[in-house]
């Protein structure tokens, strides 16, 4: 599904526009990345948990050569689904 496809089932399920249910949508992905640069979790229940962890620098390879390469550290996003949405994929 992408973005114009969930847009489409958003407004269908609300009973609304396309052009609200895209300004719902992008609203809420411009919450959720507002708080995870704060560092902040966001947890939605029966859903899911997004949060920032840190990736310590590590030393990795070059495929292509099998030198060694240095991978510095970085922040990531790491999502942990909730428990209804793990059972409903089973």
């Amino acid at each position: 599904m992408n973005k114009t496809e969930l847009v489409s089932k958003m407004a269908d399920s609300a009973g609304i526009t396309k052009a609200a249910a895209e300004r719902a949508l992008a609203g809420a992905l411009d919450a959720v990345t507002a708080a995870l640069k704060k560092g902040d979790k966001v947890t939605l229940v029966g859903f899911g948990t997004f949060s920032v962890v840190k990736r310590n620098a590590r030393e990795g390879r070059n495929p292509a050569t099998g030198k060694a390469i240095r991978i510095p550290a970085k922040k990531v996003v790491k999502f942990k689904p909730g428990a209804k949405l793990a059972d409903s994929v089973k």
